[in-house]
């Protein structure tokens, strides 16, 4: 029997996830009162055997209701039901600009800016997060790539980690990205830009990639950032990091960059527990401009 608490910030995601539940076999309930959730127990898991996958999604509009919740799963608990708590979260920068695109006022905001609201609501919540089973920051993630979370947690029931790495190439004339944790210059390797024929191709195309990989210093570089990234995510991990943005950057963004990216990618795939993709943020600028 599954029974799941799903829970975080306003503006992460909860709704769309709490649909994707329902698609992958859960009885959902969104925003159930918390006075009414130890009756719900009853009801659904107790007395109704037919349902052993439930999911309810609890959050800041429960009000002050919400510091009722720990005394709730305790009791819970103590009849005997396990559950699992569900925490989607989000940067604040994220989580305004969502915000701002659907013109929609935080719960908790009033009168007040969006970013007033959101740092009222991560110290009402702070408890359920630190009770977490799994966390999803979903701030990088695009929404099939939320289902593909979702599906190895309660699907395919892998070990899960907590932590989603993208790896992200970038070109350095169009600046650092702002949200990177790791950055890596590969610069020091011979840009194919100069070779005509090879300039409009991307380090998508295999032309590219051979011309990269055709150098010693290009596997050494790979070999030494595994090891590097062997090391760290763990640790990441053991402190409860959720997102970790490494970012490789070259001159434009369109050859080096996203064939070590890509390489670095399919090094790293090989473990499991933990989310992982490739993006390339400015593969395409050069084309757009007419270069």
């Amino acid at each position: 029997m599954n029974f799941v608490i799903l829970t975080g910030m306003s503006g992460a995601g909860k709704s769309t996830a709490i649909k994707m539940m329902e698609d992958i076999g859960f009885y959902c309930v969104d925003n159930l009162p918390i006075s009414l959730l130890e009756k719900f127990v009853e009801l659904t898991i107790e007395q109704n055997p037919e349902h052993q996958r439930v999911a309810v999604g609890i959050d800041i509009r429960n009000g002050r209701a919400l510091e009722e919740l720990k005394d709730v799963l305790a009791n819970i608990k103590k009849r005997g039901t396990d559950y699992e708590i569900l925490f989607l979260d989000s940067n604040d920068t994220v989580l305004v600009r969502r915000y701002k695109e659907t013109r929609r006022n935080h719960p908790l905001a009033g009168g007040e800016r969006v970013d007033k609201g959101i740092q009222e609501e991560r110290s009402r919540i702070a408890f359920l997060k630190e009770q977490a089973d799994y966390i999803i920051d979903t701030g990088q993630l695009l929404t099939r790539e939320l289902k593909a979370e979702l599906d190895k947690i309660f699907v395919d029931q892998q070990d899960y980690k907590n932590l989603f790495i993208t790896v992200l190439s970038f070109g350095f004339k169009y600046g650092i990205p702002a949200d990177a944790d790791l950055v890596l210059d590969v610069r020091f390797l011979p840009n194919p830009y100069y070779i005509q024929e090879l300039r409009a191709k991307t380090g998508n195309d295999r032309e590219i990639q051979e011309y990269v990989l055709q150098f010693r210093e290009a596997h050494e570089f790979l070999d030494k950032i595994q090891d590097l990234l062997e090391f760290l995510i763990p640790n990441y991990i053991a402190e409860g990091k959720n997102q970790l943005v490494i970012a490789i950057g070259c001159t434009g963004g369109k050859h080096r960059s996203v064939t070590l990216a890509n390489e670095i990618c399919k090094r790293l795939s090989c473990a499991k527990g933990y989310g992982l993709k490739s993006e390339h943020r400015d593969i395409g600028k050069d084309a757009l401009r007419g270069k």
